[in-house]
């Protein structure tokens, strides 16, 4: 069972295994730009099941934390979020607070590199399709479509000087309307979420791409183990750009899977094939951190 916990303003479930004698490690885990915690319960329930707490929340302005304006993702207060909490995962009995390991997906890989370099007592480090900039050209977008997107962005923006509430757009649209991901796959992607009574909502606030252009992971600053866990045909966060991530960490690990960006999260034989990788790299790492 996953117990509800709140830490400041940020509200999460932490999932305890069963038969625990001692303290136990804590994975805490991060999704993606406008992601929210119950999309990671199966993968919390995993850890959980090899003997790991798992700790999963939702960043400020998004799913069941405060925050105003919703569905804004603000870089620099997310990576504050993950920080608190691993300082709430250290400050549970029940968790060994030397022995925290940080997993993210997407946007969230970025934020797991970046808590865990400067970090030095998290043991390890997991990046799931992780986010290192935005791609030169997206295939399937045309010059119109990237210039409304681009549109969008800068009124947004120009809002939110004005104090104004956002200029929403979808996230996962169809092909050639408004939206962060028009695709075809990311159309089929939103009706597997549709109707499913989860926290998501399909709906950002796009002046947060500004930001998120000049920011990035920084694997050359880890002194801990990194595993990188990519697509082969990825559009949305492409192979080429997270590759770089295994390669310029000190300790870095890749592993390169069939499929797309959204299997990921919409193929059960893929999610199950990389999380039980996962859980063995991150097992393996505590087992030498003893």
């Amino acid at each position: 069972m996953a117990e509800p916990i709140t830490f400041h303003g940020r509200a999460g479930r932490l999932f305890l295994p069963e038969g625990r004698a001692t303290r136990v490690p804590c994975v805490v885990l991060c999704h993606g730009f406008s992601g929210t915690m119950d999309r990671l319960f199966p993968h919390a329930e995993g850890c959980a099941a090899a003997g790991m707490a798992a700790l999963v929340f939702d960043y400020r302005n998004f799913g069941e934390s405060e925050g105003e304006p919703r569905q804004l993702a603000d870089i620099d207060g997310q990576l504050e979020d993950l920080r608190a909490a691993v300082a709430y995962a250290r400050g549970r009995e029940e968790i060994d607070p030397d022995r925290i390991l940080l997993w993210g997906n997407s946007l969230g890989g970025a934020h797991a590199i970046n808590a865990g370099a400067d970090d030095p007592r998290v043991v390890a480090v997991v990046a799931q399709i992780p986010f290192n900039g935005f791609p030169r050209k997206v295939e399937g977008r045309t010059a119109r479509q990237t210039l409304r997107l681009q549109a969008a962005i800068l009124w947004d923006a120009l809002r939110g000087r004005l104090g104004l509430s956002p200029y929403y757009i979808p996230m996962v649209g169809a092909p050639g309307t408004l939206a962060v991901v028009a695709t075809r796959e990311a159309e089929q992607h939103i009706r597997t979420l549709s109707g499913d009574g989860g926290l998501w909502r399909n709906s950002v606030a796009p002046r947060a791409f500004l930001r998120m252009a000049r920011y990035r992971p920084a694997p050359e600053r880890l002194r801990v183990p990194l595993l990188v866990c990519v697509a082969a045909d990825d559009r949305e966060t492409p192979e080429e750009t997270t590759r770089a991530l295994a390669e310029r960490a000190p300790e870095g690990e890749l592993k390169r899977y069939p499929g797309t960006h959204f299997g990921f999260y919409d193929d059960p034989a893929t999610r199950e094939r990389v999380m039980a990788d996962q859980i063995a790299f991150l097992t393996a790492r505590l087992d030498g951190a003893r």
